[in-house]
């Protein structure tokens, strides 16, 4: 309740129409990996290219698709390969080209072919090495942003006295919703059980849990599927560990462990507003391979950072942070598992008062 009314404070001292208006507002780039996207891609790119805000770019980065994707890249936008100064401030795989339109339509956008990483994290990683402004809003090309996200999500940057290097809000499930030119025209609930059940999820993870963290400042992560970034600190950290399956709570781990050993005050956001719907699983099949890339990507994160562990050199991050996802999210599934294995255990054995227990 605190972070929801000190938003609408952000709110009443810099308006939307104000900060679209303005000339020194500083510059976003919007980075979207693109992956065998041939069916959404055009639709979702012109849907980028509509954001509301003074300055701004879109990133496209097609990391390797074996389909059309860029073939209708090229065709719709007018694209043609350019000189560019691409510096690799970040290591990634092999970026093949530039591209950009000859249509002044699409001065904003920019396309990046690279060769396939394995991992969204490493194609995030060329797109900010080809972003020209401070910013980046990193999200996935098949979501679908509110118009006025870059509007909303900059405000914490501005308003804030500490430096915001991080800003997060809240992702709801596109399933059941009705879509027109790649806009959200009516939010429905998701119809199918396990959209719901991760729609309902969301909400307890980005507007509950997310904005609880906001206030003491120990925001584990800010999702892939949409946040804004410092990009200089970002850069510093090294960006995003492209080996990673859990690259949002990597980059802020990363982040974050920067502006602590450079002892640097710091403060990651999180706005109680839905900005962004992305596509839930429709059937446990493709939930299970969903569940089993977080529980991998939470496994890499402690390996390569587990220096950050009950370390109180972290800080909240080593103390807070690192220990509640540990044991909470990480131990969590294996405690359940000892738990049922006991109870069978009692149970086959007859050590288990069904009076008191009923």
């Amino acid at each position: 309740m605190i972070t929801i009314i000190r938003y609408k404070n952000y709110n009443s001292n810099l308006d939307d129409e104000t900060l679209y208006n303005s000339d020194i507002a500083p510059g976003i780039s919007v980075v979207a990996p693109a992956y065998n996207e041939e069916k959404t891609i055009i639709t979702n790119v012109h849907s980028l290219l509509t954001l509301e805000y003074p300055l701004f770019e879109v990133v496209i980065v097609n990391d390797g698709s074996k389909d059309t994707t860029l073939e209708k890249l090229i065709k719709e936008f007018d694209l043609v390969e350019v000189p560019y100064a691409y510096i690799e401030r970040i290591k990634t795989q092999p970026v093949k080209k530039i591209l950009k339109s000859t249509n002044p339509l699409y001065d904003k956008l920019t396309v990046v072919d690279k060769e396939n990483g394995g991992t969204k994290a490493d194609a995030s990683n060329a797109g900010i090495n080809a972003s020209v402004f401070p910013y980046f809003l990193c999200t996935d090309v098949d979501c679908i942003l509110a118009r006025n996200t870059l509007l909303k999500m900059i405000k914490p940057i501005l308003i804030n006295k500490k430096k915001v290097i991080a800003v997060g809000a809240t992702l709801r499930m596109v399933n059941s919703c009705e879509v027109k030119d790649g806009e959200i025209v009516r939010v429905k609930p998701p119809k199918d059980f396990i959209p719901r059940f991760q729609e309902l999820e969301y909400i307890r993870a980005y507007l509950l849990s997310k904005m609880g963290w906001s206030l003491i400042n120990c925001v584990p992560n800010v999702s892939g599927g949409l946040g804004l970034f410092d990009k200089d600190i970002a850069v510093r950290a090294g960006g995003y560990d492209g080996k990673s399956h859990a690259e949002d709570m990597d980059l802020i781990t990363r982040m974050v462990s920067y502006m602590i050993n450079n002892r640097q005050k710091y403060k990651i956001e999180y706005i109680p507003l839905s900005c962004c719907w992305t596509e839930g699983p429709p059937d446990v099949n493709i939930l299970s391979r969903q569940r089993t890339r977080w529980a991998a990507g939470l496994l890499q994160l402690f390996v390569v950072h587990r220096k950050i562990l009950f370390n109180p050199k972290y800080k909240k991050m080593g103390l807070i942070v690192f220990p509640y996802a540990f044991i909470f999210e990480f131990l969590a599934p294996l405690i359940e598992l000892g738990g049922l294995i006991s109870i069978l255990y009692l149970i086959f054995f007859g050590k288990i008062n069904w009076d008191l227990a009923a």
